[in-house]
This record gives structure tokens, C-alpha cells and sequence, in this order.
């Protein structure tokens, strides 16, 4: 499934601005909740970027589109973890911003409020088949899935990859916006991706299956390679309508799951682009997932750890 040891990751999705709210117990409806909040570079695109950089990929390129607000930072934050950012700046719409709730008992599991903002705005006129130029691999976020505009983008950009025999990965990205997109509209959208990433949930969600095994397994005779994340259960690896290995979760003591996902993805697709096969690969990206939970907000270290 690589295109051989080497080359360049392109990313393409969403940068957006993570507003995140660590609480203890339950929101207090009507009233106060004792919360930390951290403002964070975030985005599923920007954060898998960032972390196959992190996990070594030399090579990682990112394209998305923010708002003048916060052009700059965002521009800084990702070349300080060692990703080549090619970001459209929209001049009518703000950077995205997403607001995550952390409920910090027990797992750390997380509720997002998303507003999209310049995110999805990003389109075909934002593309140049020149973006390709040296990469080894294309990454979609999903949540390019969930506009007209960026939707017109990923068609573009796939039929490029394909016209290169560029190998394309894609994660759904959220089941929330998946069942509102539909199933049957998402399969035809994804169809020429060789790689998908979705959590248990989306991957249950895309397949009407309630175990994530069997729905990893039909899943994977839509998309030649199927790897389904599932958290502290580590991930399934399956292809051709079989589930081919079971990787077990790294240890960790969780304190925000927001861009456990993300990390997955990232360091399993530099993984790949070094020329490890599916099943190493899902075992680094179980790995960069452990430490992600460990962090808050849903980046890797910066240079200073």
C-alpha cells in the first residue's frame, strides 16, 4: 500500500484555533463549571501533520485555509514542529474554532463545538497539481467532506493523485457529521482512497455493524486497507473483507483524548512512508496515540519538549 520508502507527505484539511475546557464531574446547566481552558493550535489536518513530523517524516506539507486573525500564529506553530504550511488566508471568513469539553474523570473523553469558519471554505481554486510534486503520499482530512467547496476540492485533488499513482489515505474525521453526510454519499465520495482511517464509531456508523471487527472487515472491500482506531482497545488492521491483525493499545494515564486520533494517523502514515507494513505501522501509530492522551490539546511537543 506505500509507494516505497521515501518522499513527502501532503496533507490536506483543516487549522483551526482549539479552545479547550478541562472540567471535573458535569456541566452545571444555567450556571458555573469549574474549568482550565487553554487556547491551542488545533484541526485534524494540522494536527496529523504535525505528528508525523514529529514521528519523523522529514518531508510533511500542509495545505488549508484560515482566517487573517490568526494566519500568522497558526503559520508559526506548524513550521515550529516541523511542517511546511501552505495556508490560504480567506479574507472574508474568521480561522476556525473549535470549542472541546474534557471531562478530566476517568478517560478524558471529549465533546467538541465546532464552528468550520475558513476551514472549510478551502477549494479547487486553492489546488495546484504542483502540491504533488515529490509527495509519496496524500492525505485527506474527512472534514473536507462536510461542504460543497471543500468537497469540489477533494474530487480535484484525488484525480490528481490518481493521474501520479499517488496513494491516497483518508479519516473520516467525525460521526456526528458523517450521519448527516449519509453513508451511501460518503463511500461514492471516498471511492479511489487506497487507506482509511476511521474510529470505531465511524467505521460501526459506516457499516451499520455493531462490533468494530466486522465493520473494519466490510469495510475493507470498499477500501483496499482499513485501519480502525479504537482508543485504549489499540486497532484493527484489516483488508479484503478479513481483519488481518489486531494491534494492542501503549499504556498511557489520560488526561485530554483531543488528537489521539490525529496521532494515530500521522505517525502511522510517516510509518508507511518509511516503508513499514500496515501492521508496524498501526503499532507506531498506538503509540503516538498513548502520548497524545497524556498531553493537552492535540499536538506533539514542541522543539523545547
Amino acid at each position: 500500500m506505500s509507494a516505497g520508502p521515501g518522499g513527502a507527505l501532503l496533507v490536506v484539511g483543516d487549522v483551526v484555533t482549539d479552545v479547550v475546557a478541562r472540567h471535573r464531574g458535569p456541566l452545571a446547566a444555567g450556571t458555573d463549571t469549574a474549568a482550565s481552558i487553554r487556547r491551542l493550535p488545533g484541526g485534524a489536518g494540522a494536527n496529523v501533520a504535525c505528528w508525523a513530523a514529529y514521528a519523523g517524516c522529514r518531508n510533511v506539507r500542509l495545505l488549508g485555509r484560515v482566517g487573517m486573525d490568526a494566519a500568522d500564529w497558526h503559520e508559526r506553530e506548524l513550521v515550529a514542529r516541523g511542517v511546511r504550511p501552505a495556508l490560504v488566508v480567506d479574507a472574508a471568513a474568521p480561522t476556525g474554532t473549535v470549542i472541546c469539553l474534557v471531562d478530566t474523570r476517568d478517560s478524558a473523553e471529549r465533546t467538541f463545538l465546532t464552528d468550520s469558519g475558513a476551514s472549510l471554505r478551502l477549494g479547487p481554486g486553492d489546488w495546484s497539481d504542483t502540491l504533488l510534486d515529490g509527495v509519496a503520499r496524500l492525505h485527506l482530512s474527512g472534514y473536507l467532506l462536510f461542504s460543497h467547496t471543500s468537497r469540489a476540492l477533494v474530487t480535484v485533488a484525488l484525480a490528481a493523485a490518481r493521474a501520479r499513482g499517488v496513494p491516497v489515505s483518508l479519516d473520516p474525521a467525525s460521526a456526528g457529521f458523517l450521519a448527516e453526510l449519509g453513508v451511501d454519499r460518503f463511500l461514492g465520495l471516498v471511492e479511489g482512497v487506497d487507506v482509511l482511517l476511521p474510529s470505531r464509531d465511524e467505521a460501526c456508523l459506516l457499516t451499520g455493524l455493531p462490533d468494530a471487527a466486522d465493520a473494519a472487515a466490510k469495510l475493507s472491500r470498499y477500501v483496499p486497507l482499513v485501519v480502525a482506531k479504537q482508543g485504549a482497545e489499540g486497532a484493527l488492521v484489516a483488508r479484503s473483507g478479513t481483519v488481518r491483525a489486531r494491534v494492542p493499545a501503549a499504556p498511557a494515564s489520560p488526561r485530554d483524548s483531543t488528537g489521539a486520533g490525529d496521532a494515530f494517523t500521522g505517525a502511522f502514515l510517516a510509518a508507511l512512508i518509511a516503508g513499514a507494513e500496515p501492521e508496524d505501522a498501526a503499532a507506531e501509530g498506538c503509540a503516538a496515540g498513548a502520548r497524545a492522551v497524556e498531553r493537552v490539546g492535540g499536538r506533539p511537543p514542541g522543539p523545547a519538549g
